[in-house]
């Protein structure tokens, strides 16, 4: 079993930058690939960034890319997603997951992640 907390969140203006941190316990996720979604009320779990094992691979959804980046440390347990350029389209409750699945790719699909975390609510303002 792996646990998954996020932090980091908040209200922003427009333009600022924040950055999501999501601690793993219960077991290293040394081999395992990590993702960040998010999700607005009445709308699906979104895709939004996500890395393999080693962080030797990653990938964005096109709307975010150029303006986030994700990170992990493998020692400390510990997956980044370092959000600049905020935009109000951005606002959503953010959540970091793990695909428990030995693999060296990044699913795009929410039902390809076994566990999440309980999401932490980033709300940029106009």
């Amino acid at each position: 079993q792996v646990q998954l907390v996020e932090s980091g969140g908040g209200l922003v203006m427009a333009g600022d930058s924040l950055r999501l941190s999501c601690a793993a316990s219960g077991r290293p996720i040394t081999t395992f690939t990590l993702g960040w979604f998010r999700q607005t009320p009445g709308k699906e779990r979104e895709f939004v960034a996500g890395i393999t094992w080693n962080g030797g691979r990653t990938n964005y959804a096109d709307a975010v890319k150029d303006r986030f980046t994700i990170s992990r440390d493998n020692t400390n347990n510990m997956v980044y997603l370092q959000m600049n350029s905020l935009k109000p389209e951005d606002t959503a409750i953010y959540y970091c997951a793990l695909d428990y699945k030995l693999i060296v790719t990044i699913p795009m699909v929410p039902n390809e992640y076994e566990y999440w975390g309980q999401g932490t609510q980033v709300t940029v303002s106009s």
